[in-house]
């Protein structure tokens, strides 16, 4: 009798079965631009951890917390490879209990294009002409839902609006943006 009592196990909890609802623009669930969601996982609390992939590199990302992911570090710091990426996203998943949040709302150009600059500035250091990669803005893709090709546009026109913050350089490899120095640095 004793034993039946220590050996009692809280019953498994199933995921939510509910279908997202698709967005009556597309008619499709949610697929914001810029991202291509790989994996789902369900936390302890029901919200979905994302394994997406943006700009050539694997994100993890919950939408019940504000945990992100885009490296690693064992001997180096290194980018995400799939499977590294689902590790991470089910080691947090096991021991998350955040409730889900909202999907995060598509911004309009105008407050994409905000956010994306605001980005830009806080990225900026001390040092001068340090090169802006896409990869650079993966953990912002949820919130800005654009493609490369708009990020690109945007950050051009930001190096023509405002040269003190970046500039941009165009050689046989594409275009490269840079970084620059803080004032007063």
């Amino acid at each position: 009798m004793a034993f039946t009592l220590f050996a009692r196990r809280p019953e498994p909890v199933e995921p939510p079965t509910v279908e997202p609802e698709p967005w009556p623009e597309i008619g499709e669930t949610w697929k914001p631009d810029g991202v291509t969601v790989v994996e789902r996982y369900y936390n302890l609390g029901h919200a979905v951890v994302l394994v997406f992939l943006s700009s050539g590199y694997h994100v993890v990302s919950c939408l019940g917390c504000h945990y992100q992911a885009t490296a690693y570090r064992e001997r180096h710091i290194s980018p995400l490879t799939l499977e590294k990426a689902a590790e991470l996203a089910n080691a947090h998943a096991a021991g998350c209990r955040a409730l889900p949040r909202e999907i995060p709302a598509r911004r309009d150009d105008e407050a994409a294009r905000d956010l994306l600059r605001t980005l830009v500035r806080g990225l900026r250091s001390r040092d001068e002409g340090l090169r802006l990669c896409l990869y650079h803005l993966d953990t912002h893709r949820l919130s800005l839902q654009r493609t490369n090709d708009w990020l690109v546009g945007e950050l051009e026109r930001l190096a023509d609006d405002e040269p003190e913050v970046l500039k941009v350089s165009v050689n046989e490899w594409g275009t490269e943006f840079f970084l620059q120095k803080l004032p007063g640095s």
